[in-house]
């Protein structure tokens, strides 16, 4: 009975209690409460989150994809949250793709290749070797004078001789560089270069004295040169901008060129050089000194077994880009050439003299001649330009026909405007370079370049521009040089000093450029030529008259890459020279040539 009584009482007290304590937990929530506390309005999704985020011991908390039904009934549900995997370890960030099976192949640069600079050799020092093989064969002929010596044919009444001469030359170019620094997103911070070249050529001529001075050396040339045509150390001094515009010193032999197509300074010389960029890249400038080397003379590479020449260039230019439309970069530059060889002779290998030229007083001559140019490259909307324009003036101190002092004032311009029809560019070619009026006055007005290698007009397929026309003698003295545009009247353009007593040009032409295939290219180029004076000319030939027709050259040139690349590059092509008046006053000959030519071709293989 007293138990049932407890029972009861317990009973009874329970809703009092429990209301008590509801109130007081009540209580203690509105003291804990801000006096102002605003009203939170709770969603119905909330309230499910809210929900979800209790959880009862024991219990597994609910996942994620339960959480919130899905907004389109039929949908799939997400996948489970993946599994953390083992992290491979690589050596460098450069050897990731080892870890997806890609492998290098050392014979194949156009894959992963440590000898290619797509990856380090150790630390961040990267390799990059190449070898190019470059085969020519070149039949040509051109306007041979008869030696005063003798002849191989000496019942030949003629004052020039047979034209045929051939040549075949192999250059073995070997390039290595070692390189500190990221080469994909910023300069390196240093560069080592060294690039060796080896020559073998062999040359037939149809007379005597014009492969060797010495009428018993014969009709026939072997050659071999080792040359040096790069050898220099870059060092990066610093960046001027987070877009890595940056300033550059380059000390040793170097490749350089004054402007877009090699129109008056393109060589491999011995200099130092500072170099950089500013405003993204937009500006570029050079300040750069040279001292030039002397050259072989059958394969024009640099000759290092010979005393340096006392000759020297100093370079200043800037580069705009865009300017003056998006689209086309403006140069200028100011270029000085100071010699000072009047006092050393210098024969060629071949045993004929080039300093001073066979040519007027045969004195030895120094000058300082400064050249102002203006230069130009890239499109104006849908039409491509290239234009370059010369003022060069100084003092030559000895006029080669008075042997007194000259003041030089010579000029020079040329332009190639080009459009594009699909597969097909159309270019138009003018040049101008001023010839001088009187060889006897104190003014020198022909112009001539320090040294030139023209991509210009058909560039070497062009006749012209490819062959060397002697004038005087068998190889003293020629009307323009191999690989150049100029008239110049210099013994060589590779050993020689520059001449302003020269006829000076005119040239007009037209050239296609036609992608017939991906790997198949015709180009097609029709030049008009003329002297500008031939004042020069009939002094040194000694002719009353010499009329400034040179002639029309036509050419045309295939060239195939096999592989769509430039790995293989097989090029053919052919030019002719029909010759002008003054062609014909300069070289009438019996019986007469009606036209000359030259075949190229040529055959390189790249690793």
């Amino acid at each position: 009975m007293l138990a049932l009584l407890l029972a009861s009482a317990v009973l009874l007290a329970a809703p009092a209690a429990l209301a008590q304590a509801t109130e007081g937990l009540q209580t203690a929530q509105i003291t804990a409460a801000p006096a102002r506390a605003p009203k939170v309005s709770t969603t119905k999704k909330q309230a499910q989150a809210v929900q979800f985020d209790r959880r009862r011991p024991g219990v597994q908390p609910p996942r994620p994809e339960d959480a919130l039904a899905p907004a389109d009934p039929n949908a799939i549900r997400p996948p489970e949250p993946a599994q953390p995997y083992e992290i491979v370890p690589v050596p460098d960030r450069w050897r990731i793709v080892e870890a997806i099976g890609v492998r290098e192949r050392l014979i194949d640069p156009y894959n992963q290749n440590t000898l290619k600079g797509d990856r380090p050799i150790f630390g961040d020092y990267f390799v990059v070797l190449s070898a190019i093989s470059d085969t020519i064969y070149e039949p040509r002929s051109f306007p041979v004078p008869v030696g005063l010596q003798t002849t191989l044919r000496p019942d030949s009444n003629s004052t020039f001789g047979r034209v045929r001469n051939d040549l075949f030359a192999e250059n073995l170019i070997l390039s290595a560089s070692l390189i500190k620094g990221d080469t994909a997103f910023k300069p390196p911070d240093f560069e080592l270069r060294f690039t060796p070249v080896i020559n073998v050529n062999r040359a037939w001529a149809d007379e005597v004295r014009i492969l060797h001075a010495d009428p018993r050396k014969g009709d026939t040339r072997r050659a071999s040169h080792f040359g040096v045509q790069e050898m220099f150390a870059d060092v990066h001094l610093r960046n001027v901008s987070d877009r890595y515009d940056f300033d550059s010193t380059r000390a040793g032999i170097q490749p350089f060129s004054s402007d877009f197509r090699g129109f008056l300074f393109q060589d491999n010389q011995l200099g130092l050089r500072l170099f950089g960029s500013r405003a993204n890249n937009r500006f570029q400038y050079n300040l750069a000194a040279f001292r030039r080397l002397e050259k072989d003379t059958n394969s024009g590479l640099n000759a290092l077994d010979q005393p340096v020449r006392d000759d020297e260039v100093y370079l200043a230019n800037l580069y705009v880009q865009d300017f003056p439309v998006l689209g086309f970069t403006s140069q200028a530059t100011v270029i000085h050439n100071r010699n000072r060889e009047a006092g050393r002779d210098h024969y060629d290998k071949n045993g004929f003299i080039v300093r001073p030229a066979s040519i007027g007083d045969e004195r030895g001559r120094e000058y300082d001649v400064t050249y102002l140019g203006l230069n130009g490259d890239g499109h104006f909307g849908r039409f491509n330009l290239t234009a370059s324009a010369y003022f060069a003036h100084g003092i030559d101190r000895n006029n080669t026909f008075t042997s007194e002092p000259a003041d030089i004032r010579a000029f020079f311009a040329a332009i190639e405007p080009s459009v594009d029809f699909d597969w097909i560019r159309v270019r138009l070619s003018g040049l101008y370079a001023s010839g001088d009026r009187n060889p006897f006055d104190n003014r020198q007005t022909g112009f001539d370049a320090i040294f030139e290698n023209p991509q210009f007009a058909g560039a070497d397929t062009s006749y012209w521009i490819r062959q060397s026309i002697p004038l005087i003698g068998g190889g003293g003295v020629a009307l323009s040089p191999r690989n150049g545009v100029l008239p110049s009247l210099r013994s060589s353009k590779e050993e020689g000093q520059s001449n302003f007593v020269n006829p000076g040009l005119r040239l007009v032409g037209i050239g296609t450029d036609l992608d017939l295939t991906p790997e198949l290219r015709l180009s097609t180029n029709f030049n008009y030529l003329k002297f500008d004076n031939t004042s020069s000319l009939q002094v040194l030939r000694n002719q009353g008259s010499i009329r400034r027709e040179i002639g029309y050259d036509l050419s045309a040139a295939l060239t195939y890459r096999p592989l769509f690349i430039q790995n293989v590059v097989l090029r053919l092509s052919g030019a002719v020279l029909l010759p002008g008046p003054g062609m014909r006053d300069l070289y009438d000959s019996t019986p007469s040539r009606d036209y000359y030519y030259s075949v190229l071709t040529n055959l390189i293989l790249t690793y």
